[in-house]
């Protein structure tokens, strides 16, 4: 007889993650009920010319999970693949990330349902520019403030924040600015938050190895995805005397047993919108056998559930840094857990992002500039002591670092809702 598998979905495993930690901790029921639950699903249908003359009708989402700490915070993706399921998923992880962050924030997350590699600079422009005007109020600098995430970045924001600021009276426009964060420089935005994530990876696996009273010098480690957090962790890694082995993206997946230069594979890949394909400094190795190449980190920097079942019992390094949002599902962690390979979890390794969006955020309500030193500087002191709230969880209760995370970020939320009551 034959048997499918039928694979997770993110939000399944947000969900299963969520319910383990609520029976854990014994959450309270009421409270478990409003966290189950998003608050507002938004979905946009709107129309675009194209550079043709035709016309599209593209659709755009954005879910807001929860505000009790304060406003929606999270980013905005243009992906094929991305529908309402996964913008709830990545909503509710935005949650448990600003929680355990300590940040003023609740969760967001959206974006289109396109692949931007169709699309012309100028078409691109024209589809932020109407998706900003078809969200409307639904978004705003003290109630729901978006970022970049896959296949956005700073120009992305930039328009975004130029078409929201454009609806309001002018004498009132500068007072919005802070409705994105990861704005270019030149107009709001923070020096180094391009580099945010990535070093938040980065400074995760170094402080988990210092634990271990090691440092970084020999280590080994892989890369998916080598957009901009895959790209500044490498930097980052290499820096401190890492070892870059393979890099995988969607369109190649690249092996050097010498090493991978991560400058020149970003100087490679600019010119062709990101792809690693064709970079000389390696050489082209089947898709299939990126997860069980041998090393001591596997950075996974790209999309969901890529961790799975199917490719959990090949993996042979002793540390996962969830580079990415929900990269390892489910099953693909128990397998991971079962042969005490360590996984520091997606709401604590790549929240460097969303504590630099803060900075931003703090910055353009302030009227202050921050200089880079200031802002790694700030950066690092945050992260560090997130990181060692959570080691300090994890080694009283005896508990993975995932469950750690979780309970800090949910019982933060937790006692938000009990000192503040539920209206009415």
């Amino acid at each position: 007889m034959n048997t499918t598998v039928v694979k997770s979905s993110m939000y399944d495993t947000v969900m299963r993650q969520f319910n383990q930690i609520a029976d854990n901790i014994n959450l309270d029921q009421n409270i478990r009920k409003i966290l189950e639950a998003t608050t507002n699903e938004i979905v946009v249908h709107f129309p675009v010319k194209l550079d043709n003359g035709t016309v599209k009708i593209f659709t755009g989402y954005r879910v807001q999970h929860n505000n009790v700490l304060g406003p929606y915070k999270g980013g905005l993706r243009y992906h094929p693949t991305l529908d309402i399921e996964d913008a709830k998923a990545l909503a509710m992880w935005m949650t448990w990330k600003t929680a355990l962050a300590g940040l003023p924030y609740g969760g967001a997350k959206g974006g289109i349902q396109l692949n931007p590699r169709e699309y012309s600079m100028a078409e691109l422009e024209r589809i932020s520019r109407r998706f900003t005007y078809a969200l409307g109020e639904n978004i705003g600098p003290e109630y729901d403030i978006p970022a970049p995430d896959v296949n956005t970045n700073e120009q992305t924001m930039a328009w975004i924040a130029d078409t929201y600021m454009s609806t309001k009276p002018a004498a009132e426009r500068s007072c919005h600015k802070h409705v994105v964060t990861g704005k270019p420089v030149g107009t709001g935005g923070l020096e180094g938050r391009d580099r945010s994530t990535g070093y938040g990876v980065y400074l995760t696996i170094k402080l988990w190895y210092q634990n271990k009273n090691e440092n970084l010098k020999g280590k080994t480690f892989i890369v998916q995805g080598y957009g901009n957090v895959g790209y500044w962790v490498s930097h980052f890694l290499t820096q401190d005397g890492a070892v870059l082995l393979a890099v995988q993206d969607a369109h190649a997946t690249l092996y050097n047993q010498d090493g991978i230069d991560a400058e020149n594979l970003r100087e490679h890949s600019k010119p062709l919108q990101g792809s690693i394909k064709g970079f000389s400094g390696a050489v082209e190795m089947p898709a299939e056998d990126f997860m069980g190449l041998s090393c001591d980190v596997l950075i996974p920097a790209a999309l969901g559930n890529q961790i799975t079942a199917d490719n959990a019992y090949a993996i042979k390094a002793e540390l996962v840094a969830e580079g990415a949002n929900g990269p390892t599902d489910v099953e693909g962690e128990r397998i991971l857990r079962d042969r005490n390979i360590a996984i520091i979890p997606d709401i604590l390794c790549n929240s460097g992002g969303v504590i630099g969006s803060y900075f931003e955020w703090l910055q353009n309500r302030n009227g202050e500039i921050w200089t880079m030193d200031e802002v790694m500087d700030k950066l690092e002191r945050k992260l560090t002591e997130v990181f060692k709230k959570v080691a300090n969880i994890a080694k009283e209760e005896d508990l993975d670092w995932r469950s750690a995370a979780y309970i800090l970020a949910i019982s933060r939320i937790e006692t938000a809702y009990k000192q503040r009551g539920i209206f009415p």
